[in-house]
């Protein structure tokens, strides 16, 4: 339903817009399945979070991962339904987790952040930004910032749960920067079938010039 929605809305832009080729409205097409599906994404999140009794700690989970997310991309899943399921499961997940999981003696805390960061300054340098063939990210220069961003957010978001005192909070930034690190590895991609748009287009670019 949401597919068919979105195709009529973009057709109507190309009608309007003759200048919107097939390529830009592929994009437009993704866009907006990606802003409409949204809607009733959130709302399922939002009721999953209250009955299980952890909606304020998955808003809060939304917002300390989203600039750290946004920069270094990760898996989209192909369908709504599961795009649905592993949204609740990231932050819903995350949510519960760091609702009754204690991290103790203090030492264990410190080690798990160096380990999640050392892990993720490798994933970022292989694979961020890490986009997808329907919105792949081609620009060198928008790649790079997106590569120094996704660094710095991540850090950040690790030394915030390092100097905070709330061990519930400390553990949303530890359990979801590390998830977040988790959606950009090749083994999340070929997990869900998805293929790194810059990867793909590099390849494509490769066999051409070799025709």
């Amino acid at each position: 339903m949401i597919e068919k929605l979105c195709y009529k809305l973009t057709k109507d832009i190309q009608n309007k817009m003759p200048d919107v080729d097939d390529e830009r409205a592929e994009i437009i097409n993704y866009g907006l399945q990606l802003i409409i599906g949204e809607i009733p994404k959130m709302f399922v999140i939002i009721v999953i979070a209250y009955i299980c009794r952890v909606l304020k700690l998955t808003i809060l989970a939304l917002l300390f991962i989203m600039p750290y997310k946004s920069f270094s991309g990760g898996v989209h899943l192909k369908t709504h339904i599961g795009c649905i399921i592993a949204t609740s499961f990231f932050y819903i997940g995350n949510a519960l987790l760091s609702k009754y999981i204690i991290i103790e003696p203090i030492y264990i805390k410190y080690i798990l952040i160096a380990l999640i960061w050392i892990f993720s300054i490798t994933m970022i340098k292989l694979y961020a930004p890490a986009d997808t063939e329907a919105v792949p990210i081609l620009r060198k220069k928008d790649r790079r910032l997106k590569k120094i961003l996704s660094y710095l957010t991540m850090t950040l978001t690790l030394l915030i749960a390092i100097f905070t005192t709330n061990s519930t909070i400390a553990n949303l930034l530890i359990f979801g920067t590390a998830l977040q690190t988790i959606s950009i590895t090749r083994f999340m991609y070929k997990l869900t079938n998805n293929k790194y748009g810059y990867e793909e287009y590099i390849k494509a670019k490769k066999s051409t010039n070799l025709a």
